[in-house]
């Protein structure tokens, strides 16, 4: 496994992160203890969760995850041996039942927002803590089309002040963004550097063949920034995997389940899948670990984010770290991007 300088901290994260949004959804806590072992087992020093989840979010279902991971602290102990990430909900998006809707970025709400992850985290610090969205109406969630709202939003100086407050307590080490724009991303590393507040160390944003949106505008601050690039979604919700081809459901899988996720569907995201699941096929590679293995390797990112509800599954995304992709396959990639680019942003 290859080790990563997460921005400029001292702390060097897997190129592979355990993504855990399944858990308590479709994934048992037996089954994510296994997930967690095996990961742990292959190198991965990496994990990232959320308040919000399970994905889809519900209120039944709420801070499961982060329970889920506190209750394998408690009873494997090893908290010291991971990189623990986990996010604060913005507002919106269905989830009104956090915090009784109040879902600003502002200090009384992160304090209480980081309060509850840590008692169900069952730990005394968070390594990594991301604003999981904007607060501010923008793009993000495959959102097209800026139109400006003028709306009312906690200033990001406040947002920040009150980050450092929890970084000054140790409860927080150190912070990241999620779903921001090359504008929210510039402007809180300005405000950070100019009031010696914390500074972002990471983006999480989506990544992977069908979107390469982030190559646009945000790669470039990732790099000179190093702000690096924690990449969800890197199989675009499995479509990536070839296993919904011909329209094919498999059972239990998350587009089987569930008819809210579309960003990955739409006829001409499933037309280039296609050409790129049959490039795997030409070159003899697993078409989930060819998918993976471009996105680790690209020099913004930092870490992969991969998630699984099998342990079969997750031993192939564990597998595509130890995969380069030849000149020729990576021809055929950006032969397929140049023809059908960004499909599904």
């Amino acid at each position: 496994m290859n080790y990563r300088q997460l921005g400029r901290t001292d702390l060097h994260v897997s190129a592979l992160c355990l993504g855990t949004m399944t858990w308590g959804e479709q994934n048992d806590a037996d089954e994510a203890f296994a997930q967690i072992a095996r990961a742990k087992a292959y190198g991965v020093n990496f994990i990232d969760t959320a308040e919000m989840y399970p994905v889809p979010p519900r209120a039944a279902t709420y801070g499961t995850t982060e329970r889920i991971l506190g209750d394998y602290f408690q009873r494997h102990g090893g908290r010291g041996d991971w990189i623990l990430a986990s996010k604060i909900a913005g507002p919106g998006n269905g989830i009104d039942y956090i915090r009784d809707g109040r879902l600003k970025h502002d200090r009384p709400n992160i304090q209480a927002a980081v309060e509850a992850s840590l008692k169900r985290l069952r730990t005394d610090w968070i390594d990594l803590y991301q604003l999981h969205w904007p607060e501010r109406p923008t793009n993000y969630f495959g959102q097209l089309g800026y139109r400006h709202q003028d709306s009312v939003f906690t200033p990001l100086e406040d947002t920040l002040e009150a980050l450092d407050e929890q970084v000054k307590t140790g409860k927080i080490r150190h912070i990241g963004l999620s779903n921001e724009t090359p504008w929210g991303t510039m402007r809180l590393l300005q405000l950070a550097e100019s009031r010696g507040w914390p500074r972002a160390v990471s983006i999480q944003n989506p990544y992977n063949l069908l979107n390469r949106s982030f190559e646009v505008g945000l790669a470039e601050v990732a790099m000179r920034e190093q702000c690096g690039l924690l990449a969800y979604s890197p199989l675009a919700f499995g479509m990536l995997s070839g296993k919904y081809e011909g329209g094919a459901r498999p059972a239990n899988a998350r587009l089987s389940l569930f008819n809210r996720f579309t960003r990955y569907t739409n006829p001409q995201a499933q037309a280039a899948c296609s050409r790129y699941v049959a490039l795997a096929q030409e070159q003899g590679l697993d078409p989930a670990q060819m998918a993976l293995a471009f996105v680790t390797a690209r020099p913004f990112v930092t870490s992969t984010i991969i998630g699984a509800t099998t342990l079969e599954q997750l031993e192939a995304d564990l597998g595509s770290s130890e995969l380069r992709l030849g000149d020729e396959v990576l021809t055929g990639i950006e032969a397929i991007h140049q023809t059908q680019p960004n499909p599904a942003p």
